[in-house]
């Protein structure tokens, strides 16, 4: 068995980013931007209003003290003519500034009489709410690099810019493999030594919230030919695979077996830790193989310690370690030595608190968690109050 640490070592040197693609802004959300972007456009445009108001000429002001009101200048409209210093014209948010003038007053702040405006606030000072062209970003200037995350702010920052299509870094396609004879359906009635299979609805939700949506599922039975079978099916059409179960070293378990006859490379089969010792990884080629375990909260374990961190890296992720959240524990822990513990817990913002049902074969306490525990591999005790570290799910 190899440790947790060296297991991440192995996993991000294995793991690549996934070739650019390029697609339309309404299915970015959620990417990774894989080209520096330039704007192609000043942002305005043209010299722009930001208030609902008149413009006017402000020497033209100056002079007049009271100005003419020629009409109205709307959002989107073109065809306005130039103004003389002692006219002013009515105009809203966004419009853009007749000829002539180079100063907006809010209505709120002028008095209308007679066609004539009069300006109330004296201390106003020239170009007051007119937005420059080119005030948010000029044309050529640099406006987002390679490797942000296309968040709804982004996206339309980019179609501000008249941008419709951009070069973002792909999600890995993914196969899941259930196998297991004893499984059926929930919904069904069980027989007799079944069990729900609910390890294909944990891994769709989790690989969801990674922005992976309807992966390919696979049912297999405790048989070499079908796991083969299945596993040679994802490996034709999938960058990532997940199988769970029948990893483990048992006379029915037939993952290890398959991955040797599909080609797949094993990279490490078993870690020290506590659920998911028998986790497996392994690569053919540019396509990622994880053999998890079968009971269901091992399987949850091992996609938030390893899968999810695999996904952020083959879609352009940063894959470097980030400072690890500390808190206090609000309880005691003992263990022996020699495995790294994931515990579920909950975590209030001042202590970490352990949850009941830690064993690998219950849900119960994953349906409560917010965050792993991890008491280290040489840690036999921890004690309330003692800082621990928490990975945040």
């Amino acid at each position: 068995m190899i440790s947790v640490a060296q297991a991440h070592t192995i996993i991000e040197a294995h793991i690549k980013a996934l070739a650019p693609v390029r697609t339309t802004l309404r299915k970015a959300s959620g990417l990774i931007l894989a080209e520096d972007i330039v704007s192609p456009i000043s942002i305005p445009g043209f010299r722009q209003s930001a208030m609902d108001g008149f413009a006017f000429n402000y020497e033209g002001w100056k002079t007049h003290q009271h100005l003419q009101i020629t009409g109205a200048i709307q959002a989107g409209d073109a065809t306005a003519g130039a103004i003389a210093p002692y006219q002013c014209a009515r105009i809203y948010t966004g419009a853009p500034l007749p000829p002539g003038a180079d100063t907006v007053i809010q209505k709120e702040l002028a008095r209308v009489e007679n066609a004539l405006l009069w300006v109330e606030k004296a201390d106003i000072v020239q170009g007051t709410n007119v937005r420059a062209i080119g005030s948010e970003l000029g044309v050529g200037m640099p406006a987002l690099s390679a490797g942000t995350l296309l968040t709804p702010g982004t996206l339309g920052f980019l179609a501000s810019m008249g941008i419709a299509e951009v070069s973002v870094m792909q999600r890995p396609i993914c196969t899941i493999i259930i196998t297991g004879n004893e499984l059926q359906t929930p919904g069904n009635v069980l027989d007799m030594g079944q069990v729900y299979e609910s390890n294909s609805y944990t891994l769709v939700a989790a690989l969801a919230e990674n922005g992976i949506a309807e992966p390919v599922i696979l049912y297999a039975k405790d048989d070499l030919s079908a796991v083969s079978a299945a596993l040679e099916q994802a490996l034709s059409t999938s960058d990532l695979v997940l199988l769970t179960g029948g990893i483990s070293a048992g006379d029915y378990d037939f993952v290890l077996p398959a991955t040797h006859e599909c080609g797949v490379e094993m990279q490490f089969h078993k870690i020290k830790q506590r659920p998911g010792k028998p986790l497996y990884f392994g690569t053919k080629g540019s396509i990622v193989v994880f053999g998890l375990p079968g009971n269901p909260a091992s399987v949850l374990t091992c996609y938030y310690e390893y899968v999810r961190r695999s996904i952020e890296g083959m879609s352009g992720y940063s894959m470097l370690p980030k400072q690890p959240l500390m808190a206090p524990l609000g309880g005691n822990y003992k263990k022996a030595a020699g495995l790294t513990h994931f515990l579920k817990a909950f975590y209030d913002q001042q202590q970490v608190h352990l949850l009941p049902a830690q064993e690998s074969f219950r849900m119960q306490s994953f349906a409560l968690c917010n965050c792993f525990a991890v008491i280290p591999e040489s840690s036999t005790a921890v004690l309330e109050g003692d800082w621990v570290e928490v990975h945040l799910l």
